[in-house]
């Protein structure tokens, strides 16, 4: 199944992306990685920028798109 990634537009800032597929807000961390041996990932934004975010969790840059949603099946 191919996924394609979240596309957000995120002002400066700190932000924490999901890293267990847990959270009720993705591709945003809720905290229900609690208990677990996942982190969030942390990103920090100097400037305004539009991303591609991984939601098939096979990236090799993650928390960012790589592209390899595209040869999933």
């Amino acid at each position: 199944m191919k996924q394609e990634p979240f596309v957000v537009d995120l002002e400066p800032g700190t932000y924490y992306f999901c890293a267990c597929g847990k959270s009720g807000n993705l591709p945003y961390c809720d905290g229900s990685h609690q208990g677990t041996d996942f982190s969030p990932y942390q990103v920090e934004l100097k400037e305004a920028k539009k991303l591609g975010l991984c939601r098939c969790r096979q990236s090799k840059n993650r928390p960012f798109c790589d592209g390899t949603h595209l040869t999933l099946d």
